[in-house]
């Protein structure tokens, strides 16, 4: 559900914000450049650590670097080394799981989730928490391959890992659950199907670190933090240690050089909608760093680059977006930007590209998102549109993405607006299918409760492409999508999802969508999906 502000930076009055106003101020155009963005980095771990325990003295809080089975005898792991921070105090913890990383207590935060998939239209009031439930997860630093061991407070009768892109198998005793992480990756831990799950983020081991007394860093150590507004100028940095809580967001207009970093979390629980847009809101912003954290709680979209060049995200961790049009990450009318390595788990779209009417001069050009997995609990996992304002977007390429779950669509194109698309590309992508899919709806009454149908034979959406307004349309006219590619994707799954493609007209028409290498629990499936989409139509698909 796409629930944009129709203008995100001038005064304007909005059916979806009806008592509040987004201020700001218009921006000149200004050079675009045109290189591809690179692929993502593969991620690795930090040099092979000495055989000894290292002990690093920051921030007035000791951690503890672990380098464990250093011999490597055969037919043992090689050495690891894993890096956790102690939670602040003040921080109330996770009742639902213990968390050991190499024998080291890593501590268990708490965030909440959407529990059903129903939504509507932003009616003046939040989300009930009825709708919702609590979930947990843990971060930590690691290279090498380590063991992981839960304790639930609950016996369950199963265990999954995702994503299976990883290959784990964990080991189930009781209430204890065990596995090897083989390298830094980001995964939750299911007990008996997808509620109350457990999060985990696991970084590559930090390699660098601004100074605490350098006067152009906002430096937050250990502890909790009640910062508020941050706002950056050019050539500053944010930093969130691990082990900090930092009670804030950012922003940042006009500025050039500056970096959002660290391994601790940005929390954004105790703001009211239409405080602000995005944990990480960068207007008019080039030369951008935001790397590491997590983003817990937003009151509606997550990380907001608007009208930006050459803006990089890596390794971010996007939890506890539950309330009505908490969006992942939203790229707005912006160049160059590359989402490598992050995980989002979001109540409406995920990780989405937009152009909005505040933003209309301004084109979307070289976009590359890798190495993300998604948890989608509403609407669109990787997705262009329908907000499209702007001369077109362009050269937009998802690679190498897990979607662990989504309600709606794994991929979705949608002209809703004027810009021209064309070059989309979604590459080697893993599309998971839940064994009872339940099926999004919205919401008809304040009084409505989710239930589920037993007899709804649902299945999410592989691919959608359309050109066709919708009531968040700004633009009279429509614009045009050429060249949609998909290549070497896997759906794994009971039900075959379907897709469709639908123009508007000769003028207003959906061109070149390609389809080659995809598969359905390993089998060729290219001849079924290319048969739906020639014909311009589709179905869901059936179990």
């Amino acid at each position: 559900m796409q629930n944009a502000p129709r203008d995100l930076f001038t005064p304007h009055p909005s059916p979806l914000f009806p008592s509040r106003t987004y201020l700001g101020r218009r921006y000149a155009a200004c050079a675009i450049p045109e290189t591809i963005a690179p692929p993502r980095p593969r991620i690795a771990g930090s040099p092979r650590p000495s055989s000894r325990a290292l002990v690093l003295s920051l921030s007035f809080i000791s951690f503890t670097v672990s380098a464990v089975h250093a011999a490597s005898p055969a037919g043992t792991r090689p050495a690891a080394a894993v890096l956790v921070a102690p939670a602040p105090v003040g921080e109330e913890l996770s009742a639902d799981y213990t968390v050991t990383v190499e024998d080291r207590p890593t501590p268990v935060y708490r965030c909440r989730v959407s529990a059903v998939p129903l939504n509507q239209v932003w009616p003046g009031y939040q989300r009930p928490l009825d709708q919702t439930e609590l979930a947990s997860f843990a971060y930590w630093d690691m290279a090498g391959a380590v063991r992981v061991e839960v304790v639930a407070a609950r016996a369950p009768k199963t265990a999954a890992v995702r994503p299976t892109r990883l290959g784990i198998r964990p080991k189930i005793d009781g209430r204890r659950i065990s596995f090897i992480l083989p390298s830094p990756a980001h995964c939750t831990v299911e007990l008996d199907g997808p509620h109350h799950a457990l999060h985990l983020f696991a970084s590559p081991l930090e390699q660098e670190r601004p100074r605490r007394d350098d006067p152009a860093v906002r430096y937050f150590g250990p502890g909790v933090h009640k910062p508020g507004r941050i706002e950056l100028q050019s050539n500053q940095t944010v930093y969130v240690a691990a082990g900090a809580v930092a009670h804030g967001y950012v922003v940042a207009r006009d500025a050039r050089n500056i970096r959002i970093v660290g391994r601790g979390i940005l929390d954004a629980a105790s703001f009211e909608r239409g405080a602000f847009h995005g944990i990480v809101g960068l207007h008019n912003c080039e030369g951008v760093v935001v790397d590491g954290l997590v983003l817990r709680d937003p009151p509606s979209w997550t990380v907001v680059p608007a009208k930006c060049r050459n803006v990089k995200m890596n390794d971010l961790k996007l939890i506890g977006l539950w309330r009505y049009n908490s969006d992942g990450i939203d790229v707005v009318n912006s160049q160059d930007i590359t989402i490598t390595n992050c995980f989002i788990r979001s109540f409406d779209d995920s990780l989405i590209v937009k152009g909005l009417k505040s933003c209309e001069q301004q084109p979307v050009r070289n976009v590359f998102a890798g190495g993300c997995v998604i948890w989608n609990d509403w609407g669109k996992a990787l997705a262009i549109g329908p907000e499209t304002c702007g001369p077109e977007i362009a050269d937009v390429v998802f690679r190498d993405c897990d979607i662990i779950r989504t309600a709606d669509s794994a991929m979705h194109v949608h002209g809703g607006d004027r810009a021209r698309i064309r070059n989309v590309r979604f590459e080697k992508i893993r599309f998971e299918i839940d064994p009872a899919p339940v099926r999004q709806r919205l919401q008809t009454r304040r009084d409505e409760r989710y239930v589920p149908d037993p007899a709804d034979r649902y299945c999410p959406l592989l691919l959608v492409v359309v050109v066709g307004q919708t009531s968040y349309s700004q633009d009279s006219e429509l614009g045009s999508i050429d060249g949609v590619h998909l290549a070497d994707i896997d759906i794994i799954g009971p039900c075959t999802p379907g897709s469709y493609v639908r123009g508007a007209g000769a003028e207003h028409d959906v061109e070149n969508v390609t389809v080659d290498a995809i598969r359905h629990n390993g089998q060729p499936v290219d001849r079924e999906v290319r048969a739906r989409l020639s014909g311009k139509t589709g179905r869901p698909g059936k179990k």
